[in-house]
């Protein structure tokens, strides 16, 4: 490991970044200094301004994407080198908003019931039921099933933290009935790694992206569908339930109440309440193509 690496690993971690932003830092530094054949700590502003033209030029790739890369490079140079950081020299791309993909009940049902294994079933059901992220998932233990109090732990998520979120009935006897099953039971993860899922390790996320993958094509949803598909769905059905934006918010551990609004530009109850203005205006009927032209 070298000096600048370790340096910058342990700001990282005073800082307590999770792992998957502590990856992606570490190895957009090692990129860009891959990309200019040098090391990082010799190269300044305009090799950032360089390397972000052609991240959007040469790799297509999407504004947020490059706002992450630029976020790692500036905490380098700020943290780790101790050097100044122009936002006016290299400035932030803007930001993209994109709704979000939602499936209807029915479609996924059709998802859930197309899962290729009950491992698999139980990954669907399991995120569609809470709204958990992938890594929460993931990260489940068998102890963070609380059936007296109905509610799923889910410790470390996104921003190192801690929320509860509820024990569907349905999802309980689902899991009970997936557990009776099992010839070997999981003692810490309630989904354990490897191919037979009984690792003393916790199950991948590419996994439960595959998982979602293939449902999708089994049950010929065309819709761009995967993981956080089901977390999108799960909070538009409950605001479609009845459901207030700050329970929401609390559920799918929202720091900020701004990002739960979305969903109701998603929810086809709140759309289909609202009427258009066009409504309200009194409109001569249609004329047909045998009504003559009026003249000049």
């Amino acid at each position: 490991m070298t000096r600048l690496r370790k340096a910058m690993l342990e700001e990282l971690e005073r800082r307590n970044f999770s792992e998957s932003t502590t990856r992606t830092y570490i190895r957009t530094v090692e990129d860009f200094a891959r990309y200019f054949h040098r090391r990082p700590d010799h190269l300044g502003p305009k090799h950032v301004r360089e390397y972000q033209a052609q991240l959007f030029t040469k790799r297509k790739l999407a504004p947020n994407t490059v706002t992450q890369r630029l976020a790692a490079l500036r905490f380098f140079f700020i943290k780790t080198l101790r050097k100044p950081w122009s936002v006016a020299e290299t400035p932030y791309p803007k930001k993209v908003v994109h709704l979000p993909t939602i499936l209807s009940q029915e479609e996924v049902a059709r998802l859930i019931n197309a899962a290729d294994t009950p491992f698999h079933r139980m990954l669907l059901m399991t995120t569609y039921a809470t709204g958990v992220r992938r890594a929460e998932l993931a990260h489940l233990k068998v102890s963070d099933i609380d059936s007296q109090r109905m509610v799923i732990h889910v410790q470390g998520g996104k921003g190192r933290k801690d929320r509860d979120v509820m024990l569907s009935p349905k999802l309980l006897e689902a899991l009970r009935e997936y557990w009776h099953g099992l010839r070997r039971k999981p003692k810490i993860w309630l989904f354990p790694g490897n191919r037979w899922h009984t690792a003393e390790h916790p199950v991948t996320t590419k996994v439960v992206w595959h998982a979602c993958q293939i449902a999708a094509q089994r049950a010929g949803i065309t819709k761009h569908t995967h993981p956080h598909t089901l977390r999108h769905c799960f909070a538009t059905h409950l605001l479609e339930a009845g459901a207030d934006l700050r329970t929401i918010q609390v559920l799918l551990g929202h720091r900020d109440l701004e990002e739960t609004t979305i969903y109701l530009h998603l929810s086809h109850k709140h759309l289909g309440a609202t009427a258009s203005p066009l409504d309200a205006l009194d409109l001569s009927p249609l004329p047909t193509n045998d009504t003559p032209a009026r003249k000049k």
